[in-house]
């Protein structure tokens, strides 16, 4: 009896591997479209990417620079529209083994910080980079034509876009802190002298350029989302 027990306990682990296994696989496949679809757009891509760089002329300064670029945009680009079924594929795997109370506190979570990730690539790319671009295109504009890499600049945006995003996670990080009673609304509050200097610094490491503008946009919505956590906690009395 013990040894059937056993046996069935062993299979179910097997079957939850195997499970994970087609998830990944899933995961991975619509990746893998995803990328080769954007691959065979780069072009479209490529000129959106370089909107905000107006006056601007790239130019290839290496052989292949932007062949490698293309593929690096296009696998930046495919994780990116890919992560909300790699996110859903995770949920279908792991909301089985989880409480009506947890699943109803997961989903929600999830989609927020989706939707604020795609929102602070789409403040970055409306106002960040044109501000930064613009800050590096007019200083010494007298003096020196604005050439750059190919390659090069497509790292500065994807960096500043990426970052944005992440920063945008910060309303997320306060409610999961709050629903937990780890930090109360009142506390935060209280914390708003640090959250200046914080958000200063983390504006400042966060953008890839040193100018100010781009720092002081990017710190002033920092100090935007932590406020706006603070309110959504005030409205569930946390």
């Amino acid at each position: 009896m013990k040894k059937q027990l056993n046996e069935k306990a062993e299979m179910s682990m097997l079957e939850h591997l195997e499970e994970l296994r087609q998830r990944f696989l899933i995961a991975f496949t619509i990746f893998c479209v995803t990328t080769t679809i954007c691959f065979l757009y780069i072009k479209n891509i490529s000129s959106l990417l370089q909107k905000p760089a107006i006056g601007v002329k790239f130019l290839q300064l290496a052989p292949g620079e932007y062949l490698f670029a293309s593929i690096k945009v296009a696998i930046y680009t495919g994780i990116l529209l890919s992560s909300p079924f790699t996110i859903f594929q995770i949920l279908l795997f792991i909301l089985p083994g989880l409480t009506k109370k947890e699943s109803s506190f997961l989903i929600p979570t999830l989609v927020s910080s989706i939707a604020l990730f795609f929102l602070g690539i789409l403040f970055s790319y409306k106002f960040l980079a044109p501000a930064a671009l613009q800050f590096f295109i007019n200083y010494g504009a007298d003096i020196v034509e604005p050439i750059w890499s190919f390659e090069q600049y497509f790292n500065f945006i994807l960096l500043l876009l990426f970052s944005t995003g992440l920063a945008f996670q910060i309303p997320v990080i306060q409610i999961i802190l709050g629903l937990f009673d780890i930090l109360s609304s009142e506390r935060m509050i209280s914390y708003w002298k640090y959250a200046i200097f914080i958000s200063t610094i983390i504006g400042a490491i966060l953008t890839p350029s040193t100018d100010p503008i781009t720092q002081i946009i990017m710190s002033s919505a920092i100090l935007l989302l932590y406020f706006s956590g603070i309110l959504f906690l005030k409205t569930l009395n946390k």
